[in-house]
């Protein structure tokens, strides 16, 4: 499909220019960010507003042999969360299939993603080396016999082993230079260095994540005395386009994936601050993480603008950087830049989706689906959704899944005392089901896809202070930005003032269970998922609970599946309310 493209004429070089006569070359790089083992296509809707199938891997192989076709110099690359948080396809079969899928395609690079911690820095180690000692024998080498690793490689400059770890180094490369028919590109990556807050802690204990921009400036130096003729930066960190004023009103509504050269990233947004900072010798910045469309400008530290690109989820977009580069003085010319939109639909019409991906998909469903057609429950609805806000989901709002599954995790441990369940909004990663069912049923496969994580149970012991002071974090510290906020359990509510201070948005004398104020000093238990257990997702006072409880057996498609069998048909128009902003 035509597409707009973003051109920056390049004044500085990512080598010092030397004196010989230029020798052009074209070089076409295509990115690929928070694709989470979404080997089939999904709902996406373009400019023109018409909702399409778009990504899987079929759709996407074709996309990048036309490129590779159109011009040999093409390179695949990626910008995190390649796996992790995944639909069952993949996901139970331990991301094999997708890592299979990418090394077909010829992916060369990745950013680490925060996601591709989540079963911890060992289980990573294996997804790139191979083997099956996995921490979930389950559900490793269930794909293939033997697990042969990813052919590309992971890379993160901002991720060392820390002194508790009794290692030195760093677990992944900083940069790799890849050559393409003589033509060297060097990329260098990062990941957002807020991870340990992200993941589950115990499983990156052993490592630092520090700051991106000064962890690969770090680097340059080192990397330019190897004269690549390119710079590339894979980031998994993103921003967002402002979309009001400081009034309140709508601005930028026509600004999307498509637009070229926008300069309205959210100045408070991650990747803005770290643009800024990061080396004029980066040529583009590939970015990820805050699943967003947008093709635009940010000032590096010399004020010239330099593209930062991020392409959406789940393979709807491939970011598109086309180079000329000056092979002889080392030095990139231009650099155009387009997100493109990978159309199923229309592949498929016309006979070119890659068959080879086929083979993959295929088989990874058949793997799975005596599983996920189980049929759980029937709802008394068509669908329980997760908080959405003007069609973009907010996981800072009460949801009415959230509800649901706050009160599954209650009722899977009233044998433990449990008086109150708490769940993460970043755990619920779709829908109930994920599409509207007219039938109301719902399969283990709609389960797993909103608890992809393979979370176990936790209760602990809570003084009510405590309590007051984890719903403070939804909105201080390492959430002073995201606001996470928590879903509850039916018997338990609170009213906060947004405006007021950290640490004062919440009365204690507001937070009731059923009905009554708790008390500081009285004592609560709580279930909730090892993952919040651990202190994840920034909810720190969890580490400093008592009478801790762990329930390795019950996880939480478990406790989710209990729940729907025995309330499905009366979870109709669940109602929301738990939660009073004042």
């Amino acid at each position: 499909m035509p597409v707009l493209l973003l051109t920056v004429a390049l004044g500085l070089t990512a080598c010092t220019t030397g004196p010989l006569t230029p020798v052009p070359a074209n070089v076409t790089i295509l990115g690929l960010n928070d694709f989470h083992g979404n080997l089939a296509q999904s709902d996406f809707t373009p400019v023109d507003g018409k909702t399409i199938k778009a990504g899987g891997i079929e759709a996407i192989a074709a996309e990048i042999s036309d490129a590779r076709k159109t011009n040999p110099n093409t390179i695949f690359v990626g910008g995190g969360d390649l796996i992790g948080a995944s639909p069952i396809n993949s996901g139970l079969l331990r991301d094999e299939p997708a890592v299979y899928a990418l090394n077909s395609m010829g992916m060369k690079v990745s950013a680490l993603g925060n996601h591709e911690f989540d079963q911890g820095l060992d289980e990573l180690l294996r997804m790139q080396n191979g083997g099956c000692n996995s921490n979930d024998a389950a559900k490793a080498c269930q794909y293939e016999p033997t697990y042969t690793g990813a052919t590309f490689k992971w890379i993160g400059a901002n991720v060392t082993y820390n002194a508790a770890s009794g290692k030195t180094g760093m677990p992944f490369a900083p940069y790799i230079i890849q050559d393409i028919n003589g033509l060297k590109i060097a990329f260098v990556g990062a990941v957002t260095k807020t991870t340990p807050g992200i993941v589950s802690p115990d499983g990156v204990k052993m490592l630092n994540f520090t700051d991106e921009a000064a962890a690969v400036n770090r680097y340059i130096p080192e990397i330019k005395a190897k004269k690549p003729d390119a710079i590339i930066m894979l980031i998994h960190e993103g921003g967002d386009i402002v979309r009001k004023d400081a009034a309140g009103n709508d601005i930028n509504k026509d600004v999307n994936y498509s637009t070229v050269g926008c300069k309205v990233l959210d100045e408070k947004t991650p990747i803005v601050d770290i643009a800024k900072r990061v080396d004029p010798a980066v040529s583009a910045i590939i970015s990820g993480h805050s699943h967003q469309g947008y093709n635009c400008l940010v000032p590096d530290p010399t004020g010239k603008d330099r593209i930062v690109i991020q392409g959406e989820q789940y393979g709807h977009l491939l970011q598109r950087l086309d180079l000329v580069v000056d092979k002889a003085n080392h030095r990139v010319m231009e650099v155009k830049a387009a997100n493109l939109v990978v159309n199923y639909d229309a592949r498929k019409a016309n006979g070119t989706l890659d068959a080879s991906m086929t083979t993959i998909l295929n088989k990874a469903n058949a793997k799975v689906t005596a599983i996920s057609s189980v049929q759980i429950a029937t709802l008394g609805d068509q669908q329980i959704r997760r908080g959405y806000t003007n069609g973009a989901e907010d996981r800072k709002i009460e949801s009415a899944l959230g509800d649901v599954i706050a009160d599954a995790l209650l009722y899977a441990t009233k044998d433990q005392g449990a008086q109150i369940g708490l769940m993460n909004p970043g755990g619920i990663r779709k829908d109930l089901p994920g599409t509207v069912n007219p039938g109301n049923a719902v399969t283990f496969g709609d389960v797993f896809a909103v608890h992809p994580f393979g979370n176990t149970t936790t209760v602990v012991t809570l003084t009510g202070q405590q309590i007051k002071d984890l719903l403070e974090q939804q909105w201080s510290g390492g959430n002073a930005t995201a606001n996470k906020l928590l879903q509850v359990s039916e018997g338990f509510s609170y009213k906060y003032t947004l405006s007021n201070p950290d640490g004062q948005r919440v009365n204690i004398a507001d937070i009731t269970l059923n009905g009554t104020p708790i008390s500081a000093t009285a004592t609560y238990r709580v279930a909730t998922n090892n993952f919040l257990a651990g202190g994840g997702d920034n909810f720190s006072v969890f580490k400093s609970a008592t009478n801790v409880t762990q329930l390795p057996g019950l996880s939480d498609t478990d406790v989710l599946s209990k729940y729907l069998k025995a309330f499905g048909p009366s979870l109709k128009n669940v109602v929301k309310g738990r939660i009073i902003k004042l």
